[in-house]
């Protein structure tokens, strides 16, 4: 995934977006990243590569 990709379309948040949180805020599920970005939080569609983004991080 290129870093300015547009991860969520329902709130418009791209993946360097949700990889700065996920460091800064040591996030570790896709409900928190939900909680502090609002990110995967409209229709839900984008919850798959929030957490394969997680994944890369965390794996």
């Amino acid at each position: 995934m290129i870093e300015n990709q547009i991860i969520c379309d329902c709130n418009d948040i791209c993946k360097s977006s949700i990889l700065a949180e996920i460091f800064e805020k040591k996030l570790v599920t896709v409900e928190q990243v939900g909680k502090e970005l609002n990110a995967g939080t409209g229709c839900g569609g984008c919850q798959v590569d929030i957490q394969d983004i997680l994944n890369e991080i965390n794996n």
